[in-house]
């Protein structure tokens, strides 16, 4: 009898354990709920294509799951999977600065914990598996991340990333927030600025090394974790 009793409290206490996932970009630490299909999904900007996280291919998505469609000036993307999107004829070399303005009108509309979004640099072999790109990205509860594929995916400021107050913080679920990302490569460093602060830096060795980066030299594009939403806009490149 005792045994028996034993046997089913060990029963109800492996059924009752939540399962956790984590994903590339997602907010690490929290729940990850399942990736979405977008209706009217796909890629609907001439030139411009875009590659899904192998995670979620497994999972059965695709490109189309996702959507990244043009409005104006601006590109208007919803996800899906966790995305990364780029136009081949997008590149940079030598010391640049990429940066463009991503706004969530509607703070966790398609989540349940805040879900990032960014700059991509250093793209070569995208598309293929053995990609290689930097990312960094904003949410909007004032946290941001810097991580990338190389190709396997490598995290640079932490499984958690890190808070700042530069970052923006939407004033509630629902509510919209804005931040401007930017990349710079110049000489030995490469720095992430968020709303016009530098809150990461590092050394390009640290960075163009086995497992992480070929090159700081490549194609410039964005990044999407899954279920999120957001409007780009002023995505650019300067050279000092």
């Amino acid at each position: 009898m005792r045994r028996t009793y034993f046997f089913a409290l060990a029963l109800l206490a492996v059924i009752l354990v939540p399962t956790v996932n984590f994903s590339q970009g997602g907010q690490t630490g929290a729940p990850m709920e399942a990736s979405r299909g977008v209706a009217g999904g796909g890629v609907s900007v001439p030139g411009w294509t875009g590659k899904i996280d192998a995670k979620e291919e497994a999972a059965g998505m695709n490109l189309n799951s996702a959507k990244f469609a043009k409005e104006g000036d601006a590109f208007h993307v919803i996800t899906g999977p966790a995305v990364t999107y780029w136009n081949p004829a997008n590149k940079a070399s030598g010391d640049y600065t990429v940066k463009a303005t991503f706004r969530e009108p509607k703070f966790m509309n398609l989540n349940t914990h805040p879900h990032p979004y960014g700059i991509v640099i250093a793209g070569n072999d995208l598309g293929t598996d053995q990609q290689s790109y930097l990312y960094c990205a904003a949410y909007g509860n004032g946290n941001f991340i810097v991580r990338g594929f190389g190709p396997a995916p490598f995290q640079m400021n932490g499984p958690r990333g890190s808070a700042d107050p530069a970052v923006n913080k939407a004033a509630g679920v629902g509510e919209p927030v804005t931040q401007e990302i930017a990349i710079s490569v110049r000489g030995d460093k490469v720095e992430c600025a968020i709303n016009k602060k530098v809150v990461a830096s590092y050394d390009k060795s640290a960075l163009v090394t086995s497992g992480k980066l070929k090159s700081t030299d490549g194609v410039y594009g964005i990044r999407f974790a899954h279920n999120t939403e957001a409007i780009v806009t002023g995505l650019t490149i300067t050279k000092p």
